[in-house]
């Protein structure tokens, strides 16, 4: 009897907590801050944040534009990167790793001054892109060459082509487990490279997700968070690749967040919408705000320290007539009107 009544006291107890995190979650949503206006025109893809560096670093057309955190204003820009998709961060070495689609190269930038260091050749059209501090070494996924270069971020030697057999979208690094993960986005899988052969050591199903786009990962409870065309956002164990569960969320999902410091994960979608979802347990997910944003602000970044998120967009024409049998043509970007929306729980 006091083993039944320890365990029911257990199972309370734990229910209560997780109650309770949900509740605080809750109590916290996010709310819209403020917008940082940005100007120029063309269009935009990945953002990353250097939290160490109170730096946010935005793609846009054919440069990244640099905004100092604390100021929430645009510092500086990273020019010469065509059809630049974002740019991995090494804040151990000081650098940053643009992928540059429209030249398939990799621009090696000083973070301090903004510099150029030099230029690697990729495969066709780099498109995501992540620093494994691990080896220090810099992955380009091509999107048109379904591989990945991998090159040496001190001296931007390539050390390795990865053939992936599909299309490569985001993916995010595990040092410790010595680990890279990419979605494959046309295959509805998860890569698994393994950094020191670098080879792919297994391929993971996603389902019920498919066609995934953006990637987080929780390194301490080895989840990975995937945001999926099907309007789900999916929680899979990073050691076995076993879905855990998954979660609804908008359409046109384009990036994936995860804050250690709130246990929330966040995927941002085109229809103007980022979903946040409370990790209650390494097995349960709990969708705590339906965040309103603004139509094709699908891209983000995630700032640990404060919390706040970062989301890239612009006001766009009004969408043209298609002619018969045609497709209509995709909306113009209002030229000046590019800026970052900027929301927290403050």
């Amino acid at each position: 009897m006091k083993k039944l009544y320890s365990l029911v006291m257990a199972l309370t107890l734990s229910g209560l907590l997780s109650l309770c995190c949900v509740e605080l979650a809750q109590a916290q949503n996010y709310r819209f801050l403020k917008e940082i206006p940005v100007g120029g025109e063309g269009g935009w893809d990945y953002l990353s944040v250097d939290a160490q560096g109170r730096r946010l670093y935005v793609s846009h057309a054919t440069k990244v534009v640099v905004v100092d955190l604390e100021k929430e204003a645009v510092v500086g820009e990273i020019p010469d990167t065509p059809g630049v998709h974002g740019v991995a961060l090494a804040p151990d070495l000081g650098r940053g790793f643009t992928s540059n689609g429209g030249e398939n190269k990799s621009s090696i930038v000083d973070l301090k001054s903004l510099k150029l260091i030099a230029k690697v050749e990729t495969g066709p059209n780099p498109d995501g892109m992540l620093y494994e501090p691990g080896q220090q070494e810099v992955y380009m996924f091509n999107g048109r060459g379904q591989s990945a270069t991998v090159f040496a971020a001190k001296t931007g030697n390539v050390v390795a082509t990865i053939p992936l057999a599909g299309k490569p979208e985001f993916g995010v690094a595990d040092a410790k487990a010595e680990r890279v993960y990419n979605n494959l986005e046309d295959k509805s899988e998860v890569a698994v490279i393994d950094t020191k052969t670098h080879q792919v050591i297994t391929r993971w199903p996603i389902s019920p997700g498919e066609e995934a786009s953006g990637m987080a990962i929780d390194v301490a409870h080895h989840r990975l968070f995937l945001g999926c065309g099907n309007q789900k956002m999916v929680m899979m164990d990073s050691t076995n690749g076993k879905v855990v569960t998954s979660v609804p969320i908008g359409t046109g999902v384009d990036a994936n967040a995860f804050d250690p410091g709130t246990q929330l994960a966040f995927a941002s979608c085109g229809d103007g919408t980022v979903t946040i979802a409370h990790e209650d347990s390494p097995d349960k997910l709990t969708v705590v705000q339906t965040l309103k944003t603004k139509p094709r602000a699908r891209t983000m970044a995630l700032d640990p320290q404060t919390h706040k998120i970062y989301l890239a967009c612009g006001d766009f024409e009004p969408p043209a007539q298609a002619q018969p049998g045609q497709r209509p043509p995709r909306p113009k970007v209002l030229p000046g009107s590019f800026k970052i929306l900027v929301y927290g729980t403050e």
